[in-house]
């Protein structure tokens, strides 16, 4: 495989957040005519800078995946069916989009997506290496190998899982928990027969896509009804979540976090409170990191303006609650790896120094 910029290491004060300002999607208010809120991942960041949780320096900058790292994954032939502006238009349902050059469909919203997927192939690495990663962006489910749709153009949590299990030794098994309103059908289609990818997927079994050939690859399959609420969606996501996780024993979770499950998404059509969505994440994490197992995440779709806050809230819960440690509650359940207690002896002595 070729060497990807988007494995090298960052410096090691880092905390394994990702993100890039060039997420954010801005042209002409173009971007308005979608219900999307295309400059949410940049908010999330700053209301974490106002909780004083981050700063620029101490987050992980993505890089923007190349041709070469899409390869890995997609077809020359959907790549270059991206060329066309009508069908990134359709992919990312921003029909004006059809008239615009594709120069400046290529850099004003393909780029930012590109620099999602970068973001999210950095933080499978990043998790491997520090117990837990968060991109900020990506979560892309609806994209497969040679399809877009759904405001996915890139397949990045198939290509975040096909990076790992080519580049990092002992990685060989996953489990994705698909938690996002709509069903992860691109994922699904990507890893179809593929044994070593066991997938939980939760959606509301009325709305898009309703791709009944992906739900073949659903291991374990959590379709809601019209307006879900808070007590039956959490019981049945830790009951669900923690059997995924006793029924197979991946080497790492990858965890689609959805806030398009938020009471009056004009899309999900479930009614989630916000405490809900954040109590949604601890359950995931606290399953994953109990077991010693590494978690990225990805936030994917919502589409209403106060996602952005919910997602800021959850991260600062995650993280009151410890569950964003050095190595996490993991570490005290096991001894902690070679690597982690080095790195702390290190941070000791210059401390001391």
């Amino acid at each position: 495989p070729h060497r990807t910029e988007l494995y090298e290491e960052p410096p090691p004060g880092c905390w394994p957040i990702v993100y890039s300002p060039d997420y954010n999607i801005t042209f002409m208010g173009l971007e308005k005519l979608h219900p999307f809120d295309a400059g949410k991942w940049g908010k999330v960041i700053n209301f974490l800078k106002e909780e004083k949780l981050i700063a620029d320096d101490l987050i992980v900058q993505a890089r923007e995946a190349t041709d070469e790292d899409l390869l890995v994954v997609h077809t020359r032939r959907y790549l270059n069916k991206l060329k066309w502006s009508f069908v990134v238009a359709t992919i990312t349902e921003i029909p004006p989009v059809a008239f615009l050059p594709n120069f400046v469909v290529q850099r004003k919203v393909l780029k930012p997506l590109r620099t999602q997927t970068g973001g999210t192939i950095m933080a499978g690495k990043l998790a491997m290496d520090r117990g837990w990663a968060i991109n900020v962006g990506g979560g892309f489910h609806h994209c497969s190998s040679d399809k877009g749709g759904g405001f996915c153009a890139y397949a990045d949590i198939t290509l975040a899982i096909k990076f790992l299990f080519e580049r990092v030794p002992g990685v060989s098994r996953a489990t994705i928990i698909d938690l996002d309103a709509h069903q992860g059908n691109g994922h699904e289609r990507d890893f179809m027969d593929d044994p070593r990818v066991y997938i939980m997927d939760a959606y509301n079994r009325y709305i898009y896509p309703g791709d009944g050939f992906a739900k073949r690859a659903i291991k374990r399959k959590v379709e809601l009804e019209w307006g879900t609420e808070d007590s039956e969606y959490l019981q049945k996501v830790h009951t669900h979540v923690e059997g995924a996780l006793n029924e197979f024993k991946p080497d790492i979770v990858v965890y689609n976090a959805g806030t398009d499950i938020l009471d009056g998404d004009p899309l999900g059509g479930l009614a989630i409170s916000p405490q809900g969505i954040v109590k949604r994440d601890e359950v995931v994490f606290r399953a994953s990191r109990s077991r010693g197992v590494p978690v990225l995440m990805v936030t994917s779709g919502g589409y209403q303006k106060r996602t952005a806050r919910i997602i800021a809230d959850s991260i600062l819960n995650l993280h009151s609650l410890g569950l964003l440690g050095r190595d996490g509650p993991a570490c005290a359940l096991g001894t902690p790896s070679l690597h982690s207690v080095v790195t702390d002896c290190a941070r000791d002595l210059s401390n001391l120094s």
